[in-house]
């Protein structure tokens, strides 16, 4: 029975947070790649701790071994700095397919005892207008930091 075997592991990109760039007064779309990196065939379940302005598609489905799915995660418009959004999660839900059932979800494989395993995602917001992220190969940051130290203004 698929159940008494613990849920392998699922890959994630990105792995652990999502940001959501401002302006806020239109929806943002960003994605997740969920990975089964297990042998077994997994049902997947989506959360999330604010569903008025958090949602996924698709929020639930069966993945085969070494199959992916891309998800899209949006965040509807909302005033900034008058919602919290600090307690913002994502949570990805996870556990084996009975043997011998359809590729089709079912809600009650994640209820009663069996086991089920999660992934929780930070959603993070930004004020800003835009957002860089800075990669940098440490080579280079070491070259970065020497021109930054030693080259001061007068």
């Amino acid at each position: 029975m698929a159940q008494s075997v613990p849920p392998g592991d699922i890959q994630t990109q990105p792995n652990a947070k999502i940001v959501f760039n401002a302006p806020y007064d239109d929806k943002h779309t960003y994605h997740i790649k969920v990975i089964n990196s297990s042998a077994r065939r997994i049902g997947y379940g989506i959360k999330t701790t604010n569903m008025k302005r958090l949602g996924v598609d698709p929020p639930c489905g069966v993945l085969d071994p070494k199959e992916a799915v891309l998800l899209a995660v949006s965040c509807d418009a909302f005033a900034y700095g008058q919602e919290d959004t600090n307690n913002d999660r994502i949570t990805v839900e996870w556990t084996n397919t009975p043997d011998g059932a359809a590729k089709q979800f079912r809600r009650e494989w994640f209820q009663g005892d069996g086991m089920v395993r999660r992934r929780t995602f930070q959603s993070s917001t930004t004020h800003r207008k835009s957002s860089c992220v800075l990669s940098i190969n440490p080579s280079h940051f070491i070259l970065l930091f020497l021109l930054l130290f030693f080259i001061t203004p007068t």
